[in-house]
């Protein structure tokens, strides 16, 4: 049977809700840095005090709430969304915003829980698919909540997308305790059967390359409102624009992630992904004064980008499927880390470097992000420890 659960469409406009939330901030780093009275390259950091809570509280509330009602973790997951989207609303000065961007980081752990519930409902030959139905929503934010935030906020100011974004974050809150079931469950997390799945070396492959090809794209897409315009100067709706170029092309990748993944293999699908994913970052800074070239790259980009998620949570989930919850909260932990580590190394280095050669940045840690894949010629086999 190929019909897909309907919650996980209502899985995937949670995940459009916190990508909206959690990445907006990235198209208007220069507005907010006005209004706080700071540099960019401090607001910047913003992301990072999201990406190092999303990496070190997600996995924490996993296993805190493992032996909760699933309806409850996503409740719990929402409302710390909600309260942290709040306070970085109201914040007056740097610390608060960071402060706020903590909560949204715990409450990030929506999304894992999401997947491991979503990777549960389907047998093992749909996962890619559903695993991209549920990560649709994050794609989609770059083409709807990326471009209309960035706009709002350079016309009206950057706390009018942060409202919104609490607004719809408690919208979601309503809806989850409305549509999922009291009894939704999926697989349960063992402290001795997570040990022995993370002891595989395929699976600390996966981690490894989820934080290497993150660092890489967020070398860029950490300060992308700076980039695009050093690239080609543009107004709010030429720059709304060009992000919703990027996000329709994101969108379609994740779908065709997740339908290749399932046609051809998790790994061979990454192999083409990070090919074309490396050579994009090469090619960025060159389309400088090019607008044409530069939204080439930047679809191309996204296609290849988004697309990775799919297989690497295919990937990951076969490996040790009972294990599947934890496992794929540390593979979110991975991306967070490598979100923040890509946002400091760019910024550490954008005074010798400058904001139209940021592409160049991240191209090491995509080939090392390739390289992983020379070791993982052969499907791992998952021992009965693995998945106890």
């Amino acid at each position: 049977m190929n019909t897909m659960p309907p919650i996980l469409y209502f899985f995937a406009l949670c995940n459009l809700v916190i990508g909206s939330g959690a990445f907006v901030l990235g198209g208007i780093l220069q507005p907010m840095s006005l209004s706080l009275g700071i540099s960019v390259a401090a607001a910047g950091q913003a992301m990072t005090a999201y990406a190092v809570a999303t990496a070190v509280l997600a996995p924490l509330l996993i296993i805190l709430t493992a032996r909760w009602p699933r309806k409850r973790a996503v409740q719990l997951a929402l409302a710390l969304f909600t309260a942290g989207c709040l306070v970085c609303a109201l914040a007056p000065n740097l610390p608060l915003l960071l402060l706020g961007r903590v909560l949204m980081g715990a409450g990030a752990m929506f999304t894992a829980a999401a997947s491991a519930l979503a990777v549960s409902m389907v047998v093992p030959a749909l996962r890619g698919r559903a695993l991209s139905i549920t990560f649709l929503g994050m794609s989609i934010s770059y083409a709807v909540g990326l471009p209309i935030g960035a706009w709002l906020g350079f016309e009206f100011g950057w706390r009018v997308p942060v409202w919104l974004s609490a607004i719809a974050s408690g919208a979601a809150l309503v809806a989850a305790s409305w549509l999922i079931p009291a009894n939704m469950a999926s697989a349960g997390t063992s402290f001795a059967g997570f040990q022995a799945a993370a002891r595989q070396g395929a699976v600390l492959r996966v981690w490894g390359r989820t934080l290497l090809y993150f660092i890489a794209i967020f070398s860029v897409f950490a300060y992308v409102g700076p980039v695009l315009q050093a690239l080609n100067p543009m107004n709010s709706a030429q720059l709304s624009a060009t992000l919703a170029v990027f996000g329709l092309a994101g969108v379609g990748g994740t779908l065709m992630g997740g339908w290749a993944t399932d046609r051809f293999g998790a790994l061979r699908t990454l192999r083409v992904q990070l090919a074309v994913l490396v050579a994009m970052m090469c090619l960025l800074p060159l389309t400088r004064g090019n607008v044409p070239a530069t939204m080439a790259v930047l679809v191309a980009w996204g296609i290849a980008g988004f697309g990775l998620m799919a297989p690497q949570q295919s990937r990951l989930a076969s490996l040790s499927p009972a294990q599947a919850p934890l496992l794929l909260s540390l593979n979110g932990s991975m991306l967070y880390v490598g979100t923040a580590l890509g946002a400091v190394i760019s910024g550490a280095l954008l005074e010798q470097v400058g904001f139209a050669q940021l592409g160049w940045v991240g191209v090491p840690f995509g080939l090392l992000a390739m390289l992983t894949l020379v070791f993982d010629r052969m499907p791992a086999r998952v021992t009965a420890s693995a998945t106890a």
